[in-house]
């Protein structure tokens, strides 16, 4: 089975596919604080699932990705997608 997806793993990704800035914190708990909230759009949570698909080999479909909404919901489909491998 492959490794399972972290807080910190995502976190990692999170930063490279668009960034921090003064709008965004992604330090502390932000498991279940909404993208939006932590300024992160669709177009960052498509780049970010790609990513996931690239590094993990699990499918994030664009549809499904804009409509995750918190970082523990993300983490809850690319893991549970982990464990089914």
């Amino acid at each position: 089975m492959a490794t399972l997806l972290t807080i910190d793993d995502l976190r990692r990704i999170l930063i490279e596919c668009a960034g921090e800035s003064d709008a965004t914190d992604l330090s502390g708990d932000i498991l279940d604080t909404r993208f939006e909230t932590i300024g992160y759009d669709s177009l960052a949570l498509m780049e970010t699932a790609a990513r996931l698909e690239n590094r993990y080999q699990v499918s994030v479909p664009d549809d499904i990705a804009v409509r995750v909404a918190t970082p523990r919901e993300l983490l809850d489909l690319v893991n549970g997608a982990l464990a089914e491998a």
